[in-house]
């Protein structure tokens, strides 16, 4: 369903992706890890469509993204490190900026995701108003917007307490078993328990671990 080829980037002369091959089915999640500045957030805003690669190609169901753009709003959705939150609105008009019929908006509140992210408990609030873990959860229902099969999250438990990442885990989860695909950068090692595939990012490219060998991976990398 995800087929990543050879993509490259840089900033100025800085090379920050050498060749990026990456790969994922229905249902699947993919987990990147890598120490701060490596490139993993580069990688993720180009597979969502935010940054154009200097090179390669991203494929979402056989369609060419790049040649396309209209398959990233189609098939993605992305939950930066920063809420994308207007801060002025209330909740329920920062979602209304990602779903333009009102009917389904009110719909995902009462039977869909976004009532699984328990976000009518608080859809009146002003965003400015909302906690850390509040923040992200409206974030990611903004990024469920369409129903995209792709979600990509970039570190989405990062400063977050116990509880709210124990939360994310569990949405994450729900979104799996829909037969969503899930790429997620993290330095959580809980939330690597979810990933079916582990790759690390040293020097612009990405290399996969072996499941017996995560725990090493992890050692070195952090």
């Amino acid at each position: 369903m995800i087929e990543i080829e050879n993509l490259t980037s840089a900033y100025g002369k800085k090379k920050v992706l050498r060749g990026v091959t990456l790969s994922g089915l229905r249902g699947e999640c993919i987990g990147i890890v890598g120490p701060n500045g490596c490139g993993k957030s580069t990688l993720l805003s180009i597979m969502a469509g935010v940054r154009r690669p200097a090179a390669g190609s991203i494929c979402y169901y056989g369609k060419n993204a790049l040649e396309n753009r209209k398959v990233f709003q189609k098939m993605t959705g992305y939950v930066p490190q920063e809420n994308p939150l207007v801060p002025e609105l209330s909740v329920y008009d920062n979602l209304r900026l990602w779903y333009p019929d009102q009917a389904q908006l009110k719909k995902e509140l009462a039977e869909g995701f976004l009532q699984i992210l328990g976000i009518p408990e608080f859809v009146k609030m002003p965003a400015a108003r909302l906690s850390g873990g509040m923040k992200k959860r409206v974030s990611i229902g903004m990024a469920l917007a369409g129903t995209p099969p792709v979600l990509i999250l970039d570190e989405p438990s990062a400063a977050l307490d116990l509880v709210c990442k124990e939360d994310i885990r569990r949405y994450l989860r729900i979104y799996l078993e829909r037969k969503g695909t899930v790429v997620i950068t993290t330095h959580e090692e809980s939330e690597l328990s979810l990933c079916d595939s582990l790759y690390v990012m040293k020097e612009g490219k990405l290399f996969p671990v072996d499941k017996a060998l995560r725990g090493a991976a992890l050692t070195e990398t952090f």
